[in-house]
């Protein structure tokens, strides 16, 4: 690269950018151009980081389920992802963003349509200029639908079988995230009546929280977690690798919401997506910050799973709205993410609802605090994001709590009690993630 600037003149560097600038003006076509290239660069670095997540959720589950039960989580995760793909092309894209085609307006798009996308060596013609091309915004959406499902992996964790589980995520990703993903961002109901939700607090955090939390009640808690009146903690087998699953998901969120601007063509483009970046950032500190102080306030002690469970918190809360607050507005709101989370885990205990991992209090609980904290910023009415909030709710907990009733009825979700003490890695699997090591 030096070599190649050194034998280009300095008075040809300088005038190359004023060149562009001329022609820029006299035509519009490369300001079109610069337009598309930069939106689909910024839908495919903020689709590899989100797709980064899978690996994100896949340790922060490996390091919080006992060391017996871990191959299955690493199983279950690569499964999910894998099939959300495959059914996000198959129907989920196109039903989740109809166009002109929806069966019922606002409501249902098309079904059986699969995703098509641009010709090879497309020209500017015949391509999207105003936006970005299909592949990347494809990709980019794709990588949302499988956070989703991830989400309820890790709060049915150690009790589940391993294809009732597949089976759900088949539905989850392919139909009941597109149908309500269509409502707000497809150009649906919700996003006419005003509802606001910028990358997803409710539309996909909440929407995982709603199924994993349908998922929890259905199947039930592990053997022994709630006993003699008393709830019975079982510690994670490897908090490093937690550790490092929270830190993956951290940065994977830059790309969660950065990307969630849609647009990098312009200087306040970009300048917004680096205001999200920071944003996201501070709630995600904050979010961590506050668990800790929490749990020594009210243990005496501060407790690693609640500050990582807190930063994830912020992170969900300010997902919503990442872009128009100030850092101190994103400070406070993930900081009220991370309390949510210190209180909400106990208060499931109260109701032996079996969460492993936090999902529940993360995703739902912040999620509904993140879309609701958008009217301190956002031009949303608290009626309308009630509206969103309660219409998800109902959607995704119904629909959900209807099939896991129907596969726990047909083909069974729980595997026997012998194999959950036994572990579900020799259950389900066959093997185990550390062989080396007894039972944990």
């Amino acid at each position: 690269m030096n070599l190649m600037k050194s034998l280009i003149p300095a008075a040809a560097i300088v005038a190359l950018p004023q060149m562009g600038l001329a022609q820029e003006a006299a035509t519009g076509e490369p300001a079109q151009h610069t337009q598309y290239i930069f939106t689909t660069l910024l839908f495919l670095m903020g689709g590899f980081l989100v797709f980064f997540m899978a690996a994100g959720f896949a340790m922060l589950e490996g390091g919080l389920v006992r060391s017996k039960n871990v191959a299955m989580q690493m199983t279950k995760n690569i499964a999910l992802f894998s099939i959300a793909a495959i059914m996000y092309w198959l129907i989920g894209f196109n039903l989740m963003y109809p166009g002109d085609g929806w069966t019922i307006s606002g409501w249902l798009g098309p079904f059986f349509s699969t995703t098509v996308l641009d010709p090879v060596g497309v020209g500017a013609d015949a391509a999207a200029l105003d936006y970005a091309s299909i592949g990347s915004d494809f990709f980019f959406q794709l990588v949302f639908v499988a956070a989703t499902a991830s989400i309820v992996s890790g709060a049915v964790a150690e009790r589940i079988k391993l294809w009732p589980f597949l089976a759900f995520v088949v539905v989850l990703t392919g139909i009941m995230y597109p149908i309500s993903g269509s409502w707000q961002w497809g150009g649906g109901w919700l996003s006419e009546a005003g509802f606001s939700d910028f990358a997803g607090s409710t539309i996909v955090h909440s929407v995982g929280g709603w199924a994993a939390l349908a998922g929890a009640l259905i199947l039930g808690p592990r053997i022994g977690k709630y006993k003699d009146g008393k709830v019975h903690p079982m510690p994670g087998s490897n908090l490093a690798l937690a550790t490092l699953g929270t830190f993956i998901l951290w940065l994977g969120w830059f790309g969660f919401n950065g990307g969630s601007q849609l647009a990098m063509g312009t200087v306040g483009d970009v300048s917004d997506v680096s205001r999200i970046f920071a944003n996201t950032n501070m709630a995600a500190a904050s979010g961590a910050v506050a668990a800790l102080i929490m749990t020594q306030l009210l243990y005496k002690k501060p407790d690693l799973t609640m500050v990582l469970n807190g930063a994830l918190a912020g992170l969900v809360s300010i997902t919503a709205e990442p872009l128009a607050p100030t850092l101190f507005g994103a400070l406070w709101i993930g900081a009220v993410g991370g309390i949510i989370v210190v209180f909400a885990v106990p208060m499931l205990d109260k109701f032996k609802i079996d969460d492993v991992v936090g999902a529940i209090p993360v995703h739902l609980f912040a999620g509904i605090w993140g879309t609701i904290a958008v009217i301190f910023y956002g031009e949303a009415s608290l009626i309308t994001q009630l509206t969103g909030i309660i219409a998800y709710g109902v959607f995704t907990f119904g629909a959900a709590l209807i099939l896991w009733s129907i596969l726990k009825a047909t083909v069974g979700i729980r595997v026997s009690e012998e194999d959950e003490i036994n572990g579900l890695d020799m259950a389900e699997l066959g093997m185990e993630a550390y062989p080396e090591f007894s039972k944990g």
